[in-house]
C-alpha cells in the first residue's frame, strides 16, 4: 500500500493517506516532476503507459510521482527517475504549483508538485509498466502541440510547461 503525504497549501505536512484514497478524495498532496533537456535544450517528455490509472496513454514531462512518507523530494525524485526512465542526472529544484484536475475515472489529482530541472544527453530505458514511448522536443514545439492537441497531453503538463 503506498502512500502519500497530505499538505496544505504551504507545503507543510498535515498527515499521509493511501495514495488511490487521497485521489478518491481529491485532497492536497505532494508531488513532484521532472523536466530533463538534453545538450540541444530538448525537453525529454514521456508517453505514460496505458495501464496507468488515471491519464494512461497521454504525453507528460520526462517524469513524475510522489515522494513517501519520511522521503526527501531530491530522493523521491532520483528513485523515480532511475524506476521510471532508466537513467540518472544532477537535480536542481526550479518551482512548485498547486493544480487541481479531476478524471473521468472519479479521481483527482490534487498536488502540490515541486519541480526539479535536470540535463542528460543520456537516452532514457523505460520501465513499460510506467512510460510506453519517449520524444526529446523543443519547448516551442511543445505549446504548439498541446495548442493544437491539448487531449494528447496530461493536465499537470500543460499548467507546468506554461510556467516555464
Amino acid at each position: 500500500m503506498e502512500k502519500v503525504i497530505l499538505v496544505d497549501e504551504h507545503d507543510i505536512p498535515i498527515g499521509e493517506m493511501e495514495k488511490i484514497e487521497a485521489h478518491e478524495k481529491a485532497l492536497l498532496h505532494r508531488a513532484f516532476s521532472i523536466l530533463i533537456f538534453n545538450s540541444k535544450n530538448e525537453l525529454l517528455i514521456q508517453q505514460r503507459a496505458h495501464s496507468k490509472y488515471h491519464s494512461p496513454g497521454l504525453w507528460t514531462n520526462t517524469c513524475c510521482s510522489h515522494q513517501r512518507p519520511g522521503e526527501s523530494t531530491m530522493d523521491a525524485a532520483h528513485r523515480r527517475l532511475q524506476e521510471e526512465m532508466g537513467m540518472k542526472a544532477k537535480l536542481e529544484p526550479s518551482f512548485s504549483f498547486i493544480y487541481k484536475a479531476p478524471f473521468d475515472n472519479g479521481l483527482t489529482e490534487h498536488e502540490f508538485d515541486h519541480v526539479l530541472v535536470g540535463y542528460s544527453d543520456d537516452l532514457p530505458i523505460l520501465n513499460p509498466s510506467e512510460a510506453a514511448n519517449y520524444s526529446y522536443k523543443g519547448i516551442e514545439e511543445i505549446k504548439s502541440s498541446i495548442k493544437a492537441y491539448p487531449e494528447q497531453y496530461t493536465e499537470w503538463f500543460k499548467i507546468l510547461i506554461d510556467k516555464l
